[in-house]
């Protein structure tokens, strides 16, 4: 019998193991920023503690899913869009929340090019999902919560675009 252990190699999990397990977190930190199961169609805004506005579109409510863009309201001077900005798939049913494109200028074969591969396809959505896992871990930190989430009013709207 030998003094010594042998240390013992951990399981290796797949980039698409990681991808689904990214998803399942993100749609627990969506939903505990949003309470994302109660929310209607139209647009809200929060304030945290680094004083940006943020502001969450609910495009479109299905049965087992929702169509977010969770933007803050600065404008990127090229395009003229929100940027940083995200839109977002939820899926309810299977408690999943996912970056489908994260800039509104530019088409998936702009990033990925014609025929991506697998590894190239799933090694962008890691990277997109990533990206929105930090975001949301950053909004809990400035403290937005489902109280700070108030619709906004469409005179609002008017006034601010």
């Amino acid at each position: 019998m030998s003094r010594f252990i042998r240390p013992m190699a951990l399981p290796r999990i797949s980039r698409l193991s990681w991808l689904m397990g990214l998803y399942g977190e993100n749609y627990e930190r969506a939903e505990n920023l949003f309470n994302t199961s109660a929310l209607k169609a139209g647009r809200y805004q929060s304030q945290g503690h680094d004083g940006l506005a943020l502001w969450l579109d609910v495009i479109e409510v299905h049965a087992y899913t929702l169509e977010l863009k969770l933007s803050y309201n600065m404008l990127d001077p090229v395009s003229g869009q929100p940027d940083p900005s995200a839109f977002i798939r939820v899926y309810q049913d299977t408690q999943q929340c996912e970056v489908t494109h994260c800039y509104v200028g530019r088409q998936w074969q702009d990033v990925l090019g014609l025929r991506p591969s697998t590894k190239v396809l799933v090694g962008h959505r890691l990277r997109m999902n990533s990206f929105l896992n930090k975001w949301l871990d950053y909004l809990d930190i400035q403290g937005h919560a489902p109280h700070t989430l108030l619709p906004v009013t469409e005179n609002l709207l008017q006034t601010n675009t």
